[in-house]
């Protein structure tokens, strides 16, 4: 279940960002990390503290990306 998934990862990782893995900052993008849960992405803003932006499905890749 990916919202299992998803709320054990947030609950596993990000209590000790930024020293967690799976965690990406983001260039040129309206969040400033990402953290990569199956096939949905965490994306997250950081402040002082963690602000949760939004939980997006990332979607199938082009055949031209490798």
């Amino acid at each position: 279940m990916a919202q299992v998934d998803i709320r054990d990862a947030v609950k596993e990782k990000l209590p000790h960002f930024p020293k967690c893995s799976g965690v990406k900052a983001l260039v040129n993008h309206a969040c400033g990390y990402r953290l990569r849960v199956g096939h949905y992405r965490v994306l997250f803003d950081f402040e002082g503290t963690i602000k949760l932006v939004r939980i997006e499905e990332a979607g199938k890749r082009d055949e031209r990306t490798y």
